[in-house]
């Protein structure tokens, strides 16, 4: 295996690039904070779905301020390491994107104003309409998962092959399901105990230094081995078709 040119890596966005969920924290701050808590907590009980649980979010939202919403993306702060994670892909040529569950209303301009729009991501969108309101919409989902609005299963398959070496890097719910069909894992927070719990091997990290130090060993291995429980579930999708 050419490590390099095989090795596909995906990485989740809030609270894994950013220091905080930044999703969450719009809808808490713009919304009802005390309806979206119970909408959100409502989701992580699965008793709603993920396109549900933002459609209903942004229900939650009336008369929605766009000079204030400038104050809040700035806000916002990137993991310390994460400029010199893209650097680090860029000198060693490794193919690298972001799949979110959240939208690109903020992921867009969080990204562009770090100088760093021009990676490559996948996410849900939402808009603004004539009357102010947040419209969502789920370009990328998928009738058999639920856990996510943006199938991250899905964007894992079609941007890998069975030749490459998938590493994922997330840190919430909405990459419990991409997670088991990568063949390694960079875990933390409530993603570190979901694989703890199911017994999936993965890697804790708190920060992207963390990350660097294992992209480095990784990129000067001889050979990468790959998961044979991802393998499983890949044939288990590409069988469903």
């Amino acid at each position: 295996m050419d490590i390099k040119n095989n090795l596909k890596i995906f990485v989740d966005f809030d609270g894994t690039i950013t220091t905080t969920d930044v999703g969450e924290e719009f809808f808490l701050k713009f919304g009802d904070p005390e309806e979206a808590d119970k909408i959100i907590k409502r989701w992580l009980a699965y008793e709603i779905t993920s396109t549900e649980m933002w459609r209903e979010l942004c229900d939650t939202i009336q008369n929605f301020d766009m000079e204030e919403y400038e104050k809040f993306l700035s806000t916002i702060e990137l993991d310390e390491a994460f400029h010199k994670f893209v650097e680090f892909c860029a000198e060693h040529d490794l193919d690298y994107m972001i799949v979110s569950d959240g939208f690109d209303f903020y992921i867009d301009r969080i990204l562009e104003r770090e100088n760093l729009g021009h990676i490559k991501r996948v996410t849900n969108k939402l808009t603004l309409d004539e009357n102010g309101k947040l419209v969502p919409s789920f370009p990328h989902t998928d009738e058999e998962c639920s856990r996510c609005a943006n199938c991250k299963r899905n964007q894992v398959i079609l941007n890998s092959s069975d030749e490459d070496f998938t590493l994922y890097i997330g840190d919430g719910w909405s990459d419990t399901c991409p997670v088991q069909h990568c063949d390694y894992i960079l875990a933390k927070n409530s993603l570190l105990k979901f694989c703890e719990k199911n017994r999936i091997s993965y890697f804790p990290y708190n920060n992207f230094h963390n990350v660097l130090r294992r992209l480095n060993e990784l990129v000067n291995k001889k050979r990468l081995k790959k998961r044979h429980q991802a393998l499983l579930k890949r044939k288990e999708v590409y069988r469903r078709g």
